[in-house]
């Protein structure tokens, strides 16, 4: 990607969710790739674009690495979505918290694509998850990605105290 002028880091934070989405780093930065997350207060990092630089330095560093990969251009399979759903909860849960970096190649398509999921899984419609983003993220999101969060139904998975691992209770008197 030499010679492309890529977005910043694009902190995004909606309810007690953190998102840090940012490019693909090249060999050369990792060091610099890493003391931005960092410096971002990332406890975890989602790779959804081909492993084109070693995770272990990343690793060493204290932040746990995750591979998704999907197809350029292209909507997650339903697994990588349940998955990220997943860690996102996860992530709600610990006290501590932490920011949840995902990166694609520029940080423009698939990355955006599962914050907004994440968004909209927590009460955000999606046309304000995607106004939200853009107004961060310029240019994120293609047509076929918009089209995907257009017909995709939340079940409210991150809204909630059964979003946090709490049971609701409830007594009959």
């Amino acid at each position: 990607m030499a010679g492309v002028n890529l977005p910043a880091p694009t902190e995004v934070n909606y309810r007690n969710m953190r998102f840090l989405i940012t490019h693909n780093p090249s060999s050369a930065r990792l060091g610099q790739f890493v003391a931005a997350l960092k410096q971002h207060g990332v406890t975890t990092l989602v790779r959804v674009c081909k492993a084109t630089y070693d995770a272990r330095p990343v690793a060493r560093a204290g932040i746990r690495v995750v591979h998704w990969p999907f197809e350029d251009g292209a909507a997650p399979s339903q697994q990588i979505v349940d998955d990220w759903l997943r860690l996102v909860r996860a992530q709600l849960q610990d006290e501590a918290g932490g920011r949840i970096a995902v990166h694609c190649a520029a940080g423009l398509g698939r990355a955006p694509v599962l914050v907004a999921l994440a968004c909209m899984e927590g009460g955000m419609s999606c046309e304000d998850a995607v106004a939200f983003i853009r107004q961060k993220r310029r240019g994120a999101f293609n047509s076929r990605q918009l089209q995907y969060l257009q017909q995709y139904r939340p079940k409210m998975r991150l809204r909630g105290r059964r979003a946090l691992g709490r049971r609701d209770k409830c007594c009959v008197q």
